[in-house]
């Protein structure tokens, strides 16, 4: 049998993201007909992103190490390692790191919000710009990219 795609690890791009942190595109929407966005997530303690929804895509995601906080709708509950959480389109939704690091894998379907990331974040084999900062309008402008809505702050 052959393989529809096989990613080595220097067919990924690591991209800077929000607070330094890093988002790693394991398999990208090309990659997977479309199908899905295979990405991990390398990001310090209160790493968090806004309050946001996604219109166009499902999200999961797994916390391999690390605990966070989590917020779907007006729930909040803790997450530790090896914990996982299903997203569907339209539930607006955030977290927070509260350990010192986490990894967490994210996997979204349909694929496509890689877009998103690339948009706002810096490959990080590029040289990095003096004052380079996701913003907040850059990030709204990203998100709107795929359909994604900011509702509301970081929690």
């Amino acid at each position: 049998m052959t393989i529809p795609y096989l990613a080595q690890r220097d067919d990924q791009q690591t991209l800077e993201w929000i607070g330094g942190g890093l988002f790693t595109i394991l398999l990208d929407s090309q990659a997977t007909e479309g199908q899905l966005t295979v990405g991990r997530f390398d990001v310090l303690k209160d790493e968090a992103p806004p309050f946001h929804l996604h219109t166009r895509e499902d999200e999961v995601f797994l916390l391999l190490e690390g605990e966070a906080l989590v917020w779907v709708g007006d729930e909040r509950h803790e997450l530790s390692e090896g914990g996982v959480v299903y997203l569907p389109r339209n539930i607006p939704h955030s977290y927070r790191i509260t350990s010192d690091r986490a990894d967490l894998l994210v996997i979204a379907t349909p694929g496509g919000m890689e877009e998103m990331f690339r948009h706002a974040g810096r490959d990080v084999t590029t040289p990095r710009p003096d004052g380079f900062e996701i913003t907040k309008d850059k990030l709204a402008e990203a998100a709107a990219l795929r359909g994604n809505a900011i509702v509301g702050p970081p929690r």
